[in-house]
């Protein structure tokens, strides 16, 4: 049956949500500056609806499973992979992981010394993106309640610097005309909104093992993604839709706001990078059990340090955005394998009753990857957004293959 946590060890949803938005503050205003320089804004905020609440309706499922089970997605993962097969799919996470946390401690990097620059003071990328990853590991160190409280004061304060910045935004500001190619399908549009978040969503079990009850984590999903991310998500493509720009800091420059911009991004890479290195460490501790946790997380900053100190978004964003198409597979096994087999409960003697390594879930992983590969490039497709595509069809695979093992059996 499902291990029980007692409640003193766990936290309501909103505590969750805080946490959840924190992570998703780095990519979202990266992302969303790029949306906006490509949309006008109403189409902008239809993308953007439309792609939370897609986002949203599978954070309540991801959310309620790691509640149900108290365990993670590391954990979950073995029930429908096998224990040894569990460890290439962790693999996987991990490396999805360190990438995000790489390209945020470079971003971070990169913020500050711009910021610094602005003042006169010019130092080594290297040495500022090794000071952020200190202050990475500081909030991530001491495990899930240092990293509650790194979000719970983080949050305000990046949230009155992204008003301030919107204050600043000039709605007379005349947008350059895009030049042709250079514009959005909706279906593309949507894609981009979903899939910036598609593979926390798909680790969401992390936090919803900490949950009270699934009311609560159905609450922390909604809130987060239902509410808080699409919010988030039209203030950092507003002043992009209005300059044509392609970046906050570029945007915010044409409102002679820079300074506040540069700092919100300081702030949103903090809560960003806590939380991916809370999750990297989880993962990781999995494939090196004999490491401590707080060494592994020491050990993922030092890492980063060397890895964001290079131009990692020259040649690591595509890398990251093929684990966005390999990594929601994932979530839509473990769904399809709680709805069918584990409503009732995880319990960790069945995993002695199953193959070490199984061999349909892969099948279904590997088929529902190609197709979101396929679907990234406009071959073929179901709804239009990749990341979707990719979950939907490794859930009905698997249900397919697992049926079908269960007749013959």
């Amino acid at each position: 049956m499902a291990r029980v946590v007692a409640s003193s060890t766990t936290a309501p949803g909103w505590r969750i949500a805080l946490i959840v938005l924190g992570i998703a503050m780095t990519p979202v205003l990266l992302a969303s500056s790029s949306l906006g320089s490509r949309l006008a804004l109403a189409d902008a905020i239809q993308a953007i609806l439309l792609g939370s609440l897609i986002l949203a309706a599978i954070a309540c499922v991801t959310c309620s499973i790691g509640t149900q089970a108290r365990m993670n997605t590391y954990q979950l993962v073995r029930f429908a992979f096998g224990v040894q097969g569990a460890r290439a799919i962790n693999a996987l996470l991990a490396v999805s992981l360190l990438g995000w946390i790489c390209v945020t401690a470079n971003g971070f990097g990169i913020a500050l010394r711009d910021l610094l620059a602005y003042n006169g003071i010019h130092l080594p990328l290297l040495l500022l993106v090794s000071l952020g990853c200190v202050i990475f590991v500081g909030a991530t160190a001491f495990g899930f309640e240092v990293l509650s409280k790194v979000a719970l004061y983080a949050i305000p304060v990046i949230s009155l610097l992204l008003l301030y910045n919107l204050s600043q935004v000039n709605v007379n500001v005349t947008r350059p005309p895009l030049v042709p190619g250079q514009g959005m399908s909706m279906g593309v549009a949507i894609s981009t909104v979903v899939g910036t978040f598609m593979v926390l969503v798909a680790t969401l079990p992390d936090f919803g093992s900490f949950v009270h009850n699934k009311r609560q984590a159905v609450i922390g999903a909604l809130l987060a993604l239902a509410l808080a991310y699409p919010l988030l998500y039209i203030a950092g493509a507003i002043p992009a839709t209005l300059t044509g720009k392609a970046s906050l800091i570029e945007a915010m420059t044409v409102f002679n706001s820079v300074i506040p911009a540069l700092l919100l991004m300081l702030f949103a890479t903090v809560t960003g990078n806590a939380g991916n290195m809370f999750q990297g460490t989880l993962v990781t501790s999995t494939l090196l059990p004999e490491l401590r946790k707080p060494l592994i997380t020491v050990l993922l900053g030092i890492v980063a340090a060397i890895i964001g100190s290079s131009n990692v978004t020259s040649w690591f964003i595509p890398f990251l955005l093929f684990l966005g198409i390999t990594t929601p597979p994932v979530a839509g096994i473990y769904i399809a394998d709680f709805v069918l087999h584990r409503r009732a409960g995880y319990d960790e003697a069945h995993l002695e009753q199953v193959p070490a390594v199984r061999i349909t879930a892969f099948i279904a992983w590997l088929l529902a990857s190609l197709l979101g590969g396929l679907s990234s490039r406009g071959m073929l497709t179901l709804t239009s957004i990749p990341s979707l595509d990719a979950l939907l069809l490794a859930a009905a695979l698997y249900a397919l293959l697992d049926s079908l093992l269960t007749n013959k059996g």
